[in-house]
């Protein structure tokens, strides 16, 4: 799976969310840094040569949808992310948030829980 820009990630998320659209579809749900709109079709385009995405033609107009899904892509992204950035480590990854002050001792509490559930 080939990685995404920023730019290619934001319109496959409109795209995961919308699940069919057109160009048109898309640009009305950018609210910030919209592009123009034959460079948007060249993004969506390139998202279809990387296998993100398929389109169904209506004659000159085609309706561009997912053919990777939210899960597998995040499931990708995050491996690749702890991969990186954690040297694969899952309790360096956890422990970053929690002194990020971005999780919980509650939060915590809920995926140890979890964890527990599971054995």
């Amino acid at each position: 799976m080939q990685k995404l820009t920023n730019k290619e990630e934001e319109i496959m998320h409109i795209l995961w969310r919308l699940e069919k659209a057109f160009v048109k579809d898309v640009m009305a749900e950018i609210k910030e840094d919209q592009p123009h709109y034959n460079t948007l079709s060249t993004i969506i385009r390139n998202l279809e040569e990387k296998g993100y995405v398929s389109h169904q033609a209506y004659g000159n107009t085609h309706q561009y949808f997912p053919i990777i899904s939210m899960e597998k892509y995040r499931k990708t992204f995050m491996n690749t992310a702890i991969e990186y950035y954690f040297n694969n480590s899952y309790k360096s990854m956890v422990s970053f948030f929690a002194e990020e002050e971005k999780i919980s001792a509650e939060e915590l509490r809920e995926i140890l829980a979890i964890i527990e559930k599971k054995k």
